[in-house]
């Protein structure tokens, strides 16, 4: 193998070499700056470049695996931390220009696991003002290009980790999502990734100075974005170990109890009056004959609201961002992020007072109805988005644009809502007028079970293939 071929492994093929003593951490993480150098100035995924404490890292696990130390299940992975999450000795700026001097005093729990696994983080990627847009740009920062082109947003809030790790830039980023935000730039670009259920990756940022609102608790998770399902398998048994910091974690391990049958599939196409483009019809179908042909019982049935859970989910979200957040937006915001926010008002409108209280009071019922609903089928294959991706700041268009963006994304924030899993992973590669486009279905799961729903979109990813491959082609053409 080459060095220049390097940066193409997955992390499942690094860790083989580098546990082995074939490839060296150094080599691993050397190869990956020397592709962050070559692709990143056009990108602009990457806002932090950390390679030298990257190499003083890699050179000590090489050091210590000199010395018959044990290696970690991730050693010489490099990795991508996103700029909301804390990492001693970093700005964790949320991509605000007020935060751009917070320096975190220790390592979030997700960054601490991570390191443990023998993981070597090379940089720190974009993400939008306070994280809270489908779109990655903001005025610290500057904005992130989506390496199929700049005709298609990166996605958000982690943006910049969906670009960094497609185009080659570490074989793993760290995101997080609290209405879509691993799973909108999954889609945008072609990556795989897995939203977690509520409590399964411990959270918290040292550097905080309040504790978050409860839907903020609740509906937000970390979790990471890869090229292939079977580095989600590989890495996320890491990123759940149990940090102390985070006291709603639940210590319960990856892989749960096996099917004795076939596991059942409800499969939807309802896009509740939302116009299905054909490109996603296909993507759907695709997606649907894959796991047949996997041995999945794969019948189409709609599961519980998801529009009136989803809707009910979000409006609820924006009355506590109203409550607790809504000052800092006005004091430390762009203008452009005031002005999306005034429309996210007027297409979520906040739920406050004591109606707010009784929705978070019914989140149970709908959390229950899945429930209930997944005991006949523990997997749901739907949509993620009606359309294909939209374009860069599509959501400063109006409240059209924020309809397209957001208001439209009821399979996404209803996930977070619920607290389930919902695995985000490519299914076609369109042909658009303006060139080719990733297409992803979304696969939820049954509480904790994260693990199904990673082989699901496995077997999807096994019909179709990786879609950093043709990106690949596709950035050297351009």
């Amino acid at each position: 193998m080459t060095h220049t071929d390097i940066w193409r492994l997955s992390a499942t093929e690094l860790t083989t070499l580098t546990r082995r003593g074939d490839l060296s951490a150094t080599e691993a993480v050397q190869a990956s700056i020397d592709r962050m150098d070559a692709v990143n100035p056009a990108l602009n995924a990457v806002v932090e470049d950390l390679r030298t404490e990257a190499l003083e890292r890699a050179q000590s696990l090489d050091a210590a695996r000199g010395r018959g130390q044990p290696t970690g299940p991730l050693h010489g992975v490099p990795v991508t931390i996103k700029v909301n999450v804390d990492q001693k000795g970093h700005a964790t700026t949320n991509g605000v220009i007020a935060l751009k001097d917070v320096i975190a005093p220790d390592d979030a729990p997700v960054v601490s696991n991570l390191q443990k696994a023998g993981a070597i983080v090379i940089g720190r990627t974009n993400t939008p003002e306070f994280s809270f847009r489908a779109d990655t740009d903001n005025p610290l920062h500057g904005r992130t290009f989506n390496p199929w082109g700049r005709h298609i947003s990166p996605g958000g809030s982690s943006g910049g980790a969906a670009a960094a790790v497609m185009a080659g830039v570490g074989a793993l980023a760290h995101g997080n999502d609290i209405g879509g935000s691993l799973r909108f730039p999954a889609a945008a670009i072609g990556a795989v990734t897995v939203k977690p259920g509520l409590g399964r990756v411990p959270a918290w940022n040292p550097s905080q100075k309040a504790e978050r609102g409860l839907l903020a608790q609740s509906m937000s998770v970390q979790g990471l974005i890869t090229r292939s399902a079977a580095d989600l398998h590989l890495s996320m048994p890491s990123l759940i170990a149990t940090d102390a910091r985070d006291p709603f974690h639940v210590p319960i391990p990856w892989r749960g109890e096996r099917f004795d049958q076939p596991i059942k599939v409800a499969f939807t196409k309802n896009t509740f009056g939302y116009a299905l483009h054909p490109e996603v019809e296909k993507a759907l179908d695709t997606a649907r004959d894959a796991l047949v042909d996997a041995g999945y019982d794969v019948e189409e049935v709609d599961p519980p609201d998801v529009f009136e859970c989803g809707r009910i989910g979000y409006r609820t979200l924006m009355g506590e961002v109203l409550t607790l957040m809504k000052s800092d937006i006005e004091a430390a915001g762009s203008r452009t992020i005031r002005d999306i926010f005034d429309v996210y008002f007027q297409e979520f409108p906040p739920i406050v007072e004591t109606e707010l209280v009784r929705m978070l009071a019914k989140r149970s019922h709908y959390a229950r109805e899945w429930s209930l609903f997944m005991q006949d089928y523990p997997l749901v294959l739907s949509p993620f988005l009606p359309q294909p991706f939209f374009k860069p700041d599509r959501d400063t268009e109006g409240a059209e644009g924020v309809h397209d963006v957001l208001g439209c994304a009821v399979y996404s924030y209803a996930m977070n809502f619920l607290g389930l899993p919902a695995a985000c992973v490519p299914s076609r590669l369109a042909t658009l007028p303006k060139g080719p486009q990733p297409i992803n279905v979304q696969i939820a799961a049954q509480r904790w079970r994260e693990d199904l729903a990673v082989d699901a979109a496995a077997a999807i990813e096994a019909r179709i293939g990786q879609m950093c491959f043709p990106l690949w082609d596709h950035m050297q053409q351009k």
